[in-house]
């Protein structure tokens, strides 16, 4: 399935700004800013890499399901972003580097950073996670336990043993031992003209047949040399930090809390399903039974987010 045809009422709009030091994207489907302390919002935390403009299709269909009423956001991760041409990467690298904001840790500040920052205290939150976006959700709710929470949905959620999964087993050597080496071909990707960057992202996921063509363009930007090194030092320590699970949280916020696990999800086994089921029987943990792959968003974001919808349409009406 194609990406979905826009009208005027729900064209996103993408806005640049510095949040801790480093370039950030904000795509924004509905309201600009949020004027009512008590109204709800809806925002997207992306996986790695951290590009929002991957979740277009996703998010479009969130914001026509509740009628354009409901502002539905997504943050990028800092650095996950190609800046425009009168921005920097880093506004601040003084202050970026003591953050350590392009690792996890700093992702982490950074987005609670931006909520003080650009969300009114009140905001009632509707927290959308994919992969390691539910880890970053998981500790914001631990961070800062007053943030009013309504519902987080947690999609593919790698949040623990990362590098003992089937992919991260793969991946890890790569990221973290020859890391310096993997840049090298970024950065001869990264001399092409865009239209050629077209082609080979065309090319390289060309079989997927139903694919999206609004991630198209996101990937060329992902291309740009600095965007993907930024998203491999992230996926680097995400395999040395995101370990245990964090229980304590979890249970503290169950009752807040949907889970959805791939059945093929080879960053994310079944058999991790099966035992948090185990371990909070009375949690919303299910099983994708549709055959959607980690990566969602290249060819099923309507399809998910058709069933976010049904998932907290009733936490949107209290």
């Amino acid at each position: 399935m194609g990406s979905l045809e826009t009208d005027s009422t729900d064209r996103p709009s993408a806005e640049f700004v510095y949040c801790n030091g480093a370039i950030t994207e904000v795509l924004k489907y509905g309201s600009c800013t949020l004027q009512s302390r008590h109204e709800t919002l809806i925002l997207v935390i992306p996986g790695n890499p951290g590009v929002v403009g991957f979740y277009t299709t996703f998010m479009q269909t969130l914001h026509r399901a509740f009628n354009h009423h409901t502002p539905v956001w997504a943050v990028s991760h800092a650095g996950h972003c190609e800046p425009p041409d009168h921005m920097d990467m880093v506004e601040d690298s003084s202050l970026a580097a003591e953050l350590d904001v392009f690792g996890i840790n700093g992702q982490i500040e950074h987005k609670l950073a931006f909520l003080r920052k650009h969300v009114p205290r009140e905001t009632r939150l509707i927290l959308v996670g994919h992969s390691i976006g539910c880890y970053i959700i998981l500790e914001m709710m631990k961070r800062d336990p007053e943030l009013k929470v309504l519902k987080a949905v947690m999609l593919f959620p790698t949040i623990e043993r990362m590098a003992q999964t089937p992919q991260g087993r793969v991946v890890t050597p790569v990221i973290c031992q020859f890391r310096y080496m993997a840049y090298f071909p970024v950065f001869l990707l990264s001399l092409l003209p865009d239209p050629l960057k077209q082609s080979l992202v065309r090319l390289v996921l060309g079989g997927i047949s139903s694919l999206d063509r609004a991630i198209i363009q996101p990937t060329v930007g992902l291309l740009s040399g600095d965007c993907a090194a930024n998203a491999m030092y992230m996926g680097g320590q995400e395999m040395k930090k995101v370990l245990d699970r964090d229980n304590a949280t979890i249970k503290k916020h169950l009752n807040k809390l949907i889970f959805y696990y791939g059945a093929t999800d080879h960053w994310c086994p079944v058999e991790y399903y099966h035992d948090i089921k185990r371990d909070f029987p009375d949690g919303d943990f299910r099983l994708c039974e549709n055959g959607f792959r980690h990566a969602f968003v290249l060819d099923a974001g309507a399809q998910v987010a058709n069933m976010v919808v049904e998932w907290i349409s009733q936490d949107l009406r209290t």
